[in-house]
C-alpha cells in the first residue's frame, strides 16, 4: 500500500478550484486514491471526487493521507498528488 501524509499549502484549503484541480489530477492517474484528515476523523474518501473531496472540509496547512491499494502506481500517483497538495493552487 502506497501512503503519503502531505499539508495541504492551498490559502483556502481543498475547496472550489483547488479541490476541482486535486480531482482532476486524481482522475488522471489510471489508479484508485484515496484522501482523509490525519486525525483519521474525515475520510478517506475517493480522491476522484468532488464533492467528497469538498465534503472533507480540508482547511490550509491541515495535514491529510493519500492512499492507494496499487503497489507500483499508487506510490507514483500519491507522490504527484502529494506534490500538487503541498502547492497554493489558489495562487493566480
Amino acid at each position: 500500500m502506497a501512503e503519503r501524509r502531505v499539508k495541504v499549502g492551498s490559502s483556502v484549503g481543498l475547496h472550489a478550484r483547488p479541490a476541482n484541480l486535486f480531482v482532476t489530477a486524481a482522475k488522471e492517474q489510471g489508479v484508485k486514491v484515496r484522501i482523509g484528515t490525519a486525525d483519521g476523523e474525515r475520510g478517506p474518501v475517493d480522491a476522484a471526487s468532488i464533492l467528497s473531496v469538498m465534503g472533507l472540509g480540508v482547511k490550509s496547512g491541515e495535514e491529510v493521507v493519500l492512499t492507494s491499494s496499487d503497489d507500483e502506481r499508487g506510490e507514483a500517483a500519491v507522490a504527484a498528488l502529494a506534490a500538487l497538495l503541498e502547492q497554493d493552487l489558489d495562487a493566480s
